[in-house]
């Protein structure tokens, strides 16, 4: 049997076996809620007690998770996967992860990427598109993410770091005002403040010792992976009839990316807004 079939008659025992047999725990009496990482010895005694169909089982499940929270593009935590997928099996979390990601890579062309290793939150990037080097590598398919991509060039040319406010007037000059409901984006505020950051395309900011209160939009962790800062040069080009090369600094940034830039954990500071409130 092919592995996509595999996969797909898991997910279908899944829905349908709701009284499958389940072992009476996995853990011992020290794990805590979340699950620290289990010791290679305790992921081996779980596995041990399970039956191969019950692993392919959970780690279906699990593949179903990915897949639905990445519908809404939303950062997937380990400690989401845990308490609402593996419970008891947490034990064996390890292994249902490396079976995880090989399914998902190998039937769905999807890429786990761990954006937040403190925390251990994820997210999926999609292998195909990654292979131009960025998913807006052509530019933007879809109004949403036109509105995307029009910000993040904002950011962009401001070095990483732009006041909202700026971000605001330059969508009231493509008519698209933040404070009035859009027949296109809805509530253009709140997708941008909550959507765009739940995803980790933005950061949203406060600025510090500022009355009335400021905030400034950062470069978000999933644009780093995803977005070509070149195709966002090449649309500003296009946008003041210039030519890229004239800004720079902002083209050496895009055409001589450091080498091993990792992706840096959110940050911690209580004026961070959480993106995942």
């Amino acid at each position: 049997m092919s592995q996509r079939r595999k996969v797909s008659h898991a997910l279908q025992s899944s829905c349908q076996t709701k009284t499958a047999q389940r072992p009476e725990t996995l853990l011992g009496d020290d794990d805590d809620e979340e699950g620290t990482q289990p010791s290679s010895s305790q992921v081996q005694r779980g596995l041990d007690r399970l039956t191969p169909a019950q692993v392919d089982l959970k780690m279906s499940e699990v593949v179903q998770f990915f897949l639905v929270k990445d519908q809404k593009k939303m950062p997937i935590r380990r400690a989401d996967i845990v308490k609402h997928v593996l419970k008891e099996y947490r034990n064996i979390y390890p292994e249902i992860m490396k079976r995880v990601e090989r399914t998902l890579e190998q039937v769905f062309g999807l890429k786990v990427v761990e954006i937040d290793i403190k925390n251990h939150v994820y997210m999926l990037i999609n292998k195909l598109e990654s292979v131009e080097g960025a998913a807006f590598s052509v530019g933007p398919s879809t109004p949403k993410s036109g509105l995307l991509f029009v910000i993040l060039s904002i950011v962009f040319m401001k070095g990483g770091v732009v006041k909202e406010s700026l971000v605001w007037n330059t969508l009231k000059k493509l008519r698209v005002d933040p404070g009035e409901k859009h027949e296109e984006f809805g509530d253009v505020k709140k997708m941008v403040t909550d959507e765009f950051v739940r995803q980790r395309y933005l950061e949203y900011v406060r600025v510090p010792h500022t009355e009335p209160v400021e905030f400034e939009f950062h470069w978000g962790q999933r644009a780093d992976i995803e977005v070509s800062k070149v195709k966002l040069l090449e649309f500003m080009g296009q946008l003041h009839d210039q030519d890229p090369k004239s800004w720079s600094q902002q083209y050496r940034e895009a055409t001589n990316p450091a080498p091993g830039t990792s992706i840096p954990a959110p940050g911690t500071s209580s004026q961070r807004q959480s993106s995942q409130r």
